[in-house]
């Protein structure tokens, strides 16, 4: 795994609470507000036919006003190892999402680059919840249900004790119709290492109702794992 360099990272002996990122943010304030809401990651989409698709000189004003400790993920899909590469030096990721059906070859390339690299994995298409051993080289292993319009955001909830077995063998990120109702239920059954949200705590697509925010990262972190 690539060594990640902010506090936040750290795996200690025993872990009490969840990680949040809120993906798919748009505008700066917006973003900064999450964090003092307390997400831990900010998630920016890349992806065009996205609705929160930012562009790379939105994406790198976004970045730079995160405070330190508080990283950017970059969220890709089927994109090539240079494009994403560019993406990551103009904006200053620190994270890269693959969200679609890359090969484990790109992900272990963008690690060797000391790249954090969350590898998504789906309930209802390839590659299967059950496919994480293929692509050792990811950090984060993301569970989404994956039958939604899009590759992500379609606030489609799903049996998440389909990835029971996903908690046990990799540091699992849930994602996928989480929202303040339902994450403590779910961080409670499934011991997830991090949450991922985006639809869940909108106001309008790309823009995050911060009184959601606050409400999921309290109910996230409220339960011990």
């Amino acid at each position: 795994m690539a060594q990640i360099p902010a506090p936040i990272w750290q795996i200690p002996a025993q872990r009490h609470r969840v990680l949040v990122k809120i993906c798919g943010l748009t505008l700066v304030d917006n973003a900064l507000d999450c964090v003092k809401a307390g997400a831990d990651i900010i998630g920016l989409v890349f992806f065009e036919k996205s609705p929160r698709h930012v562009s790379t000189a939105k994406a790198r004003e976004i970045a730079r006003a995160l405070p330190k400790g508080v990283p950017a993920c970059g969220v890709f899909v089927n994109e090539t190892y240079n494009s994403i590469m560019q993406t990551v030096s103009a904006c200053g990721l620190e994270i890269v999402q693959l969200h679609g059906a890359e090969p484990p070859d790109l992900a272990e390339r963008l690690s060797a680059q000391n790249l954090v690299v969350t590898k998504a994995f789906f309930a209802a298409k390839p590659p299967k919840l059950c496919d994480t051993e293929k692509y050792p080289s990811a950090d984060f292993c993301l569970a989404e249900y994956g039958k939604g319009i899009l590759p992500g955001g379609n606030a489609e909830t799903w049996d998440y004790n389909q990835a029971l077995d996903m908690a046990k063998k990799v540091r699992l990120m849930l994602a996928g119709g989480l929202n303040p109702a339902n994450v403590a239920d779910a961080v409670a059954r499934i011991h997830p290492y991090a949450v991922d949200v985006s639809s869940g705590v909108e106001k309008t697509k790309g823009i995050k109702d911060i009184a959601k925010v606050k409400a999921f990262v309290r109910a996230a972190k409220s339960v011990s794992i």
